[in-house]
């Protein structure tokens, strides 16, 4: 009997694990593609000299908090979208979509003007004058791209929730393969174009995001029309309810999302009050652990996709089977890359740069890195099986509570007051995930459980 019935168990969580790697690998890639956007314009420029690959970064830098709000608050479509199609009413999910669309449109007007107005700020926070004027110039035309992106942001959302993920990274390959090419001719004016430098990379990812967010609603189309429920002839009029309805589960992912970049970025800036080692030291790990993070990330969305479509389809059981498998596969992949931040801390470093004192604080930076891997996956997988169930307040309370209220403080007091400096600050942060961590693997033990209990 108890053969049987482990025979019975395994054979329900190996398809569903093979599903679950299916789905996440393309959202993985997808999840490396957007950060490859920001890296192609930084390596681009490079020949343009220091000047013009700081207004880069400083440029996307800016940028990317408030176009990841907006983008943040579409996460409510993982839900939505998800549990519909696990209920197998396609028009429903045709519906948030159209929503999601308004929410994108609604957005883009507020995060414009705040991006407008931060354009005009680097010189009177100290950015010296041949960096700030080239890094306003790209964010100004950077800006306008906050529209179509959004859009790509919505329907991706959308594409994920009823199973439609390879378009999505066939979409960023293509994207970004146009976003070099552009940014090759716009650049150094090649085929006749003009030497636009700096503005010019700009222009090409805005070429770049106008393509992906015509080509995903293309996607959509395509598909809803193959089920012969054409997008467009069956659009869906603005629905407040559904909007609020949206944005209650959207804002708390949004909320999460900028505590979550805010306190990086505080770190960063936290670093460059030390030395320019110290800075560099810095940028190079977290460098790391944001391409660690992108896998995680991508199993996270995924978490999301298969507890939701479970969640639909009123099978509790399935829906905790798929949260854990999401956090068994984000776990093991972050304890391998736990093993070669420890063992190759020194090999690592040397792929940026061999100066001897950032050999010297690099890799033990790299062995802090180590110990938060784990607990840096845990977290954000929990996150998107918590979405999957329709939970997006605690993810941000956590990250409130991990790092604005235990972890920041704690780093920057090592950091200053004991003088432990960039190994105090990374302290902090390893604190900050390791609370993060253990109160959303509580919260999706609690809140799974129930499910079970009261189905």
């Amino acid at each position: 009997m108890y053969i049987r019935k482990m025979g019975h168990t395994q054979a329900k969580w190996k398809p569903e694990l093979r599903a679950m790697i299916a789905l996440a690998v393309p959202v993985v890639l997808s999840e490396l593609g957007w950060m490859a956007q920001g890296v192609v314009d930084t390596i681009m420029v490079g020949r343009l000299g220091p000047a013009a690959i700081g207004a880069v970064a400083l440029g996307n830098a800016v940028y990317y908090t408030p176009s990841l709000f907006g983008i943040g608050l579409l996460l409510g479509l993982d839900t939505t979208v998800a549990q519909a199609f696990g209920r197998r009413d396609h028009d429903e999910c045709h519906r948030w979509l159209a929503q999601g669309v308004y929410i994108a449109c609604i957005a883009t007007l507020p995060i414009m003007l705040l991006v407008a107005a931060a354009s005009f700020g680097f010189a009177r926070f100290g950015i010296t004058p041949v960096v700030a004027g080239p890094a306003s110039g790209y964010l100004r035309i950077l800006n306008w791209s906050t529209l179509p992106l959004l859009l790509y942001g919505g329907t991706r959302r959308y594409l994920q929730g009823v199973g439609q993920v390879r378009v999505i990274t066939a979409t960023y390959v293509l994207a970004n393969l146009l976003n070099w090419l552009g940014n090759w001719v716009l650049i150094y004016g090649k085929f006749g174009f003009p030497a636009l430098g700096v503005n010019g990379s700009a222009i090409s990812t805005c070429v770049a995001r106008v393509g992906m967010g015509a080509a995903l609603l293309g996607f959509a189309w395509r598909y809803e029309r193959k089920r012969g429920h054409p997008l467009f002839r069956h659009w869906a009029a603005p629905n407040l309810e559904r909007i609020v309805q949206l944005l209650r589960l959207g804002a708390p992912a949004a909320g999460q999302i900028v505590l979550e970049v805010g306190a990086w970025n505080m770190a960063t800036l936290s670093a460059g009050w030390l030395t320019p080692v110290a800075l560099a030291t810095h940028q190079i790990a977290v460098n790391y652990a944001s391409v660690t993070y992108m896998v995680p990330l991508g199993i996270s969305a995924a978490a999301a996709v298969s507890v939701g479509h479970a969640v639909g389809a009123g099978d509790p059981e399935r829906a905790r089977r798929a949260g854990w498998l999401a956090l068994g596969l984000g776990t093991t992949f972050m304890l391998l890359a736990a093993v070669v931040f420890l063992v190759a801390p020194g090999p690592l470093i040397a792929l940026y740069t061999r100066d001897p004192q950032v050999m010297a604080v690099g890799p033990s930076l790299l062995w802090v890195a180590a110990a938060f891997q784990i607990f840096d996956g845990i977290q954000t997988v929990c996150t998107g099986a918590l979405r999957g169930l329709g939970e997006t307040r605690i993810p941000m309370f956590a990250n409130f509570v991990g790092y604005w209220v235990l972890g920041l403080p704690l780093g920057l007091t090592l950091c200053f007051v004991l003088h432990w400096g960039i190994y105090g600050t990374w302290i902090g942060l390893t604190l900050a995930l390791i609370v993060i961590a253990v109160m959303l693997l509580l919260r999706w033990r609690r809140d799974s459980t129930q499910l079970l209990v009261s189905s």
